[in-house]
């Protein structure tokens, strides 16, 4: 079914964040927290320090009304930039890989594209943009079609 969530970025503190919104929305972390060092490497990426190979690549949390909070930590090596106030994205999670394109093509009309749309690691196609406006965007789709 399709959704829209919430994803927060912060710098190192990710794992600390989502404790604290456990806590106050008295809510269970809905999957396993994955980690950076997961990942594969990006080509020409320099190999990740053990300490960034512990920060979290993905986290979520199921708080009111079907409403999921989803983030990460940003990793400076991996060219990640950290603005608090900039730090929020809209996640749109459509059932069809059909509607992702459509959606991600119609957000980019006069953005900037930050990852191109495409088939990802963990199975699903993901790309992420910021539309004319500002508004970050990060569009995910499991179906294969």
């Amino acid at each position: 079914m399709a959704r829209t969530s919430t994803y927060l970025n912060f710098p190192g503190r990710t794992e600390e964040a989502f404790e604290f919104y456990r806590t106050v929305f008295g809510t269970e972390i809905a999957s396993p927290i994955h980690r950076m060092g997961e990942a594969p490497a990006a080509p020409g990426q320099p190999p990740l320090s053990d300490a960034e190979k512990r920060l979290v690549m993905h986290a979520q949390l199921p708080i009111l009304g079907g409403h999921v909070l989803m983030g990460s930590d940003t990793v400076e090596s991996m060219g990640h930039r950290l603005t608090i106030g900039t730090n929020v994205s809209v996640m749109l999670e459509p059932d069809t890989r059909a509607e992702a394109q459509r959606l991600f093509a119609a957000l980019a009309a006069g953005g900037t594209i930050t990852m191109a749309l495409q088939d990802m690691f963990w199975g699903d196609l993901y790309g992420a943009l910021t539309d004319q406006f500002g508004v970050q965007w990060m569009v995910n789709c499991s179906a294969k079609e």
